[in-house]
């Protein structure tokens, strides 16, 4: 890991014309327009999400119409540019949506969970440049890194090193802004814990008030603070409906001094106003788009808001050539990987729940674990998580690129050995202190739930209910569980599973659920809702 040196900071003498290396006083400069154009959570989705909306080439159409309005503008991306990419980013790791966000002149970007899925050393070499380690330049051409600034002031290396810079500066019409980029706080329990076990993970709030005063000092008045953590609300993308969430109480408490927080993270539209602060979230995938304009005071050097807005980023204009030409440029590179058929569905996989919380896709892929690990690792059991599983799958042929984009995170199976007394615990764990963060189980383990009293909306397992391939769960045994590397790591909260010993890691996700669809009878047909039941 080579983690960053230092940030650079620098002195402003706004009011001083130095010349000959003397300084002489000068009237302060005027009031300056500035557009701050921001996105969140795009994810890699080079490619549009829907018919109608997203795809990089026409986020730059819109970014180029929105900034040739406005004299001064800066561009900023709130966390989770990459990770969780759909197969044409994702298969070049994530290099593709790196050089979309350079063409599309993006500024300025915090880093979020996502971007420390393969690691601090992955996550500089996206930043830097260079071929990847082990699969090099595999589109054939040099890999030239970031040209925007990448941001993570509350990241750490275990040995006191900012990883990367806390802060930029840029200047327009002789007046400073400030950015501060920072990831959420409870980074390690939404990533792979192991790949940021040499990391450590400061307090938001802690963070920013901690380098207000220094930018204050340098002369920087107008502090914009973009954070990969968010919110929710109720109401329409330019609402701010019935709104709650961690970034509620991280806008209320950073110093006065910060004048807006671009957010993200929940993957939300809102367009909030909390103690003073303009407070945005653009949804996710490059489908919206946050404007905020300022009036920045040549005088008392403030911010003031003039407007913010979600806009949707349509078809309505031109695509962007040169984004165009790129996307285009990789899709050509995977067609034939990606349009592979893999199998044929009898009816659509969905993550759509039951009150139960079990989803046909959930357990679909439960039951691909278990059946890639049970002869290699002696697995009984297999559990995904809902936060694993990013597209539905529709009924009919289904291609690798598909079966990619629904578990996208490429993320190792480790079976593990769990008593009895735990695996009873980790279920459990799923209903406690109200929470319903629910595992998909593989078709081998059954239970039942039940209000915790009547009435009530909290639910408990039911007491002797659990079964494993038919039987009673015995709480003295011992059980061969298999999970993805990140809930086995502890990640969702289910800490559980890190008790587990005897670990063994065999194979990836994506290859699991390709092979057993292969193996299956075709059509497939979508699991039965049936593993957790109410009493």
């Amino acid at each position: 890991m080579r983690p960053h040196q230092g940030v650079g900071a620098g002195t402003f003498l706004l009011r001083t014309e130095c010349t000959g290396g003397s300084c002489v006083a000068r009237g302060a400069p005027p009031d300056v327009a500035l557009r701050l154009l921001a996105i969140n959570d795009l994810h890699g989705y080079l490619e549009p999400p829907s018919a109608s909306t997203g795809g990089a080439a026409w986020l730059a159409a819109h970014v180029r119409a929105l900034e040739a309005e406005a004299e001064h503008h800066l561009f900023v991306s709130a966390g989770d540019l990459v990770g969780g990419s759909p197969f044409l980013s994702a298969r070049f790791h994530d290099e593709p949506t790196i050089e979309a966000a350079n063409l599309m002149g993006l500024d300025v970007a915090a880093v979020g969970n996502h971007e420390f899925d393969e690691g601090p050393e992955e996550l500089l070499r996206l930043v830097e440049g260079g071929c990847h380690p082990v699969d090099g330049c595999q589109d054939g051409t040099p890999f030239e890194g970031a040209e925007f600034e990448v941001l993570a002031a509350n990241v750490q290396t275990t040995a006191g090193m900012a990883l990367l810079p806390s802060v930029a500066v840029r200047v327009f019409g002789g007046l400073p802004v400030g950015v501060i980029g920072m990831t959420l706080e409870g980074t390690p329990w939404t990533t792979v814990a192991s790949q940021v076990e040499d990391l450590v993970f400061e307090d938001e709030v802690a963070t920013v008030n901690a380098l207000v005063p220094g930018l204050q000092a340098m002369g920087v008045e107008t502090i914009v603070v973009v954070v990969h953590q968010g919110g929710v609300q109720g109401g329409g993308a330019n609402e701010c409906s019935n709104f709650s969430g961690a970034i509620r109480g991280i806008a209320s408490m950073v110093d006065d001094g910060v004048d807006a927080v671009i957010s993200g993270h929940t993957h939300a539209t809102y367009n909030c106003v909390i103690s003073g602060k303009a407070v945005t979230s653009a949804g996710s995938a490059g489908r919206w788009l946050s404007t905020l304009d300022f009036t920045l005071g040549g005088a008392s050097r403030d911010a003031t808001l003039l407007e913010a807005r979600n806009r949707a980023v349509d078809h309505g204009l031109d695509p962007d050539p040169a984004v165009a030409a790129l996307v285009a440029r990789y899709r050509a590179l995977v067609d034939d990987e990606q349009d592979l058929v893999v199998g044929t569905l009898a009816e659509a996989l969905t993550r759509r729940t039951d009150d139960a919380d079990q989803s046909t896709l959930g357990l679909a892929i439960a039951d691909s674990q278990l059946y890639a690990t049970q002869a290699s690792s002696g697995a009984q059991i297999a559990f995904m998580n809902r936060a694993g599983m990013r597209a539905d799958l529709p009924a009919g042929p289904i291609t690798y690129g598909q079966a990619f984009e629904a578990q996208p995170f490429g993320n190792a199976l480790i079976t593990l050995t769990l008593t009895g007394q735990q695996l009873q615990d980790l279920l459990d764990d799923q209903f406690a202190f109200g929470n319903f963060t629910v595992l998909q189980p593989s078709a081998s383990l059954r239970y039942r739930i039940q209000p915790v009293a009547p009435g009530s909306s909290f639910v408990r397992v039911v007491p002797g209910s659990v079964t494993v391939l038919g039987l009673p769960l015995d709480l003295a045994a011992e059980y061969r569980v298999t999970a993805n590397r990140y809930i086995a790591d502890g990640g969702d909260g289910h800490s559980t599973f890190t008790l587990g010993t005897e670990r063994v890691e065999g194979g990836n996700d994506v290859d699991a659920f390709v092979d057993y669809l292969s193996a299956s009878e075709s059509p497939f047909p979508a699991p039965a809702l049936d593993r957790i039941t109410f009493q």
